[in-house]
């Protein structure tokens, strides 16, 4: 994506997101924005790290999934990482270049963060699922 257009995506979904913040909503510098691009991703990551614990707890005392979680949450991290880096690439040096990367990081976390979340919902007898149903 184009960054201008990028960063009028960017700018709609901080008019549109819970992190209403004044300054987010009417955001009239690129300091700014990185600011509030950084806050939105600091929020998902709260988010992934609760459904994380949670998945943790609801596996119990099952080492070896929990092994498995760790070893995947993990490469999660690195893909994460390596492919934010990897869209921002087009803006690196710029001033946009933390606001794009933010904007990754976060769009990614959020996307995990409902995987954790579907985790959490699986039925009894859902064979395909890693984590037991809730008692």
């Amino acid at each position: 994506m184009r960054p201008l257009l990028f960063a009028a995506a960017v700018l709609g979904a901080f008019a549109s997101s819970a992190m209403a913040d004044e300054n987010c909503a009417d955001a009239q510098d690129q300091a700014t924005l990185n600011e509030c691009a950084y806050d939105a991703y600091n929020t998902a990551d709260e988010r992934l790290n609760a459904e994380y614990k949670a998945v943790m707890k609801r596996l119990g005392d099952d080492d070896a999934t929990k092994s498995s979680l760790i070893a995947a949450q993990r490469a999660w991290i690195a893909y994460r990482d390596a492919e934010c880096k990897f869209q921002a690439s087009g803006v690196e040096g710029g001033s946009i270049y933390p606001t794009i990367r933010a904007f990754c990081l976060r769009q990614l976390t959020d996307a995990r963060t409902q995987d954790l979340e579907d985790y959490l919902r699986c039925q009894e007898g859902d064979l395909g699922c890693p984590v037991p149903a809730a008692n």
